[in-house]
């Protein structure tokens, strides 16, 4: 559980002088960054929308220019919008063309990246490490270690049309509501959908199945914890590993629990629980002293109004303005 967020900050940063910008992108995202493989002088242009979960920018470099990356404490998915990148990482090469998507680091200590692209604009997107366990494990051995992943590369075009489709989302929700953002649980629920995306499109050491141990530990007390502490703790910004540390088991436990005794994930559950509490403000809130169905549907973590309406209707048989205005 984390802190109150702040509202997103956008942010432009233009230079010519490729030692400033490296400086500027390492003091933004720490570890060391050095520009000026390609042509001395270019000009490089960062627009950054910067949240407390997460990180959009837009690079564009009007001639051909490059980067070194070394030892990023967040991991960075990038995204060529018009033109190629090229990239050497562990003595391979690659290149990655508009319209894919693919990481620019593995873990926080990985080999220098050198990558590079002439006259275009390249996407990324970055967040803490961190945010992968919060919605995956990673297999138990004597020390434990975090979820981290094992190729650069998706192998799959699905989950990463998805992950592409889940950027633009926030990234032009955020433009559009930023205010809905300093909601805590709106900035967390938007991480950890990015960081679900994220698992889903690269090679990683994420379990997903359960094992032996999982199954027997996915009995309906397991399931009754669980469910008490979602229903407790709905207001606040959990995860799938605050409800399975809370229920005394692991994710996969908890997910396979929550599919053979309810039919959903405890993430589902957990949208059902704070729907439910968005009902109750609904028939409570005075719509003359300027409360809103939106602001509403935000503070109990829905940030997509259309979705909310649609979730609403359909668990409440009408829409939510009819709650509001006590409408027949």
């Amino acid at each position: 559980m984390t802190a109150a967020p702040e509202p997103p900050r956008k942010v432009l940063f233009e230079t010519t002088d490729h030692d400033q910008a490296g400086e500027y992108l390492t003091g933004i995202y720490g570890g060391n960054f050095r520009l000026g493989i390609g042509e001395k002088g270019a000009p490089v242009h960062l627009d950054w929308l910067i949240t407390t979960t997460f990180t959009f920018v837009t690079a564009v470099h009007s001639a051909e220019i490059g980067y070194t990356l070394e030892s990023v404490p967040s991991l960075m998915i990038a995204r060529p919008r018009t033109a190629p990148v090229h990239y050497r990482y562990g003595g391979a090469a690659h290149c990655f063309l508009p319209g894919e998507v693919h990481l620019s680091n593995t873990t926080e200590d990985h080999p220098p990246i050198q990558a590079r692209w002439h006259n275009g604009a390249v996407q990324a997107v970055t967040f803490p490490f961190p945010l992968l366990d919060q919605v995956a494990a990673a297999p138990e051995t004597r020390q434990s270690k975090p979820v981290r992943f094992t190729d650069l590369r998706s192998t799959n075009p699905e989950p990463a049309r998805h992950l592409i489709a889940t950027m633009d989302y926030l990234a032009t929700s955020v433009r559009d509501r930023p205010e809905a953002m300093a909601e805590p649980l709106v900035a967390g629920t938007a991480g950890r959908l990015l960081a679900a995306a994220a698992l889903t499109t690269f090679p990683n050491t994420a379990l997903t199945d359960p094992t032996i141990e999982d199954r027997h530990d996915s009995h309906p007390a397991t399931l009754r914890r669980a469910i008490a502490y979602i229903d407790d703790h709905a207001h606040l910004d959990i995860s799938a590993a605050d409800i399975a540390a809370a229920s005394h088991v692991t994710i996969r436990a908890l997910q396979y629990a929550f599919r053979r005794h309810r039919d959903t994930t405890p993430m589902g559950y957990l949208r059902q629980a704070r729907l439910q509490q968005a009902h109750q403000e609904l028939l409570t809130a005075d719509p003359t002293t300027g409360a809103t169905i939106t602001e509403i549907a935000a503070r109990w973590g829905f940030f997509h109004p259309g979705r909310f309406a649609h979730r609403y209707r359909t668990a409440y048989g009408h829409p939510p303005y009819r709650t509001l205005h006590r409408t027949t």
